[in-house]
């Protein structure tokens, strides 16, 4: 059985370097043929390994799905080689728009636009071009209105698993947390 495991692991790094996105448990059950239980312990196995080696990556756990990453520390060096993204940091009006989402969400522009004091339009737009957001549906009254949330991409970005890991939300939040989109 443990050379079993072993062949698991390799099919595991395989799928998820190759994809270069995040996999869920559920797909990579399917794909090996090993239940959902045992995959999580193969994954929670894997993940150790790469934290306990000298490795240049990791795999990261992104809201239940599951992706092979560079380390932080490492940056600097894969952006040498990766093409300049064309993005410029989001504005003020975008990050609060964002954390409005992250913390109310579903939320409708209107909810957005409540707290914010202010027309949303451009914010939610930008976020929704830079994937940090997403239409989750409508909702059922008058007029419809869609009702955003966040998505993995934000997860990633933010560098957490899932939203149980964003910051207690109070008065005296460390605003550098949303900044760390501006490092993209």
């Amino acid at each position: 059985m443990d050379q079993n495991i072993k062949e698991i692991e390799k099919i595991i790094e395989a799928v998820l370097f190759a994809s270069g996105e995040a996999v869920s448990v559920e797909k990579l059950s399917e794909i090996t043929g090993v239940d959902v239980k045992t995959m999580r312990k193969i994954l929670t196995n894997i993940e150790f390994m790469y934290q306990s080696s000298e490795r240049g990556i990791c795999l990261k756990e992104i809201n239940g799905k599951y992706q092979l990453a560079t380390k932080s520390e490492y940056y600097d060096y894969v952006q040498e080689v990766m093409e300049p993204r064309a993005s410029q940091p989001l504005s003020q009006a975008a990050l609060e728009a964002l954390a409005i989402v992250a913390y109310n969400q579903p939320v409708t522009r209107a909810g957005i636009e409540k707290i914010r004091g202010v027309n949303s339009d451009s914010a939610i737009s930008k976020l929704l071009e830079r994937d940090l957001i997403y239409v989750s549906g409508t909702m059922d009254v008058l007029g419809r209105p869609r009702l955003y949330r966040t998505t993995d991409e934000f997860l990633r970005v933010f560098g957490i698993k899932d939203l149980k890991e964003l910051p207690e939300l109070n008065e005296s939040i460390d605003k550098s947390f949303f900044e760390v989109i501006e490092d993209e």
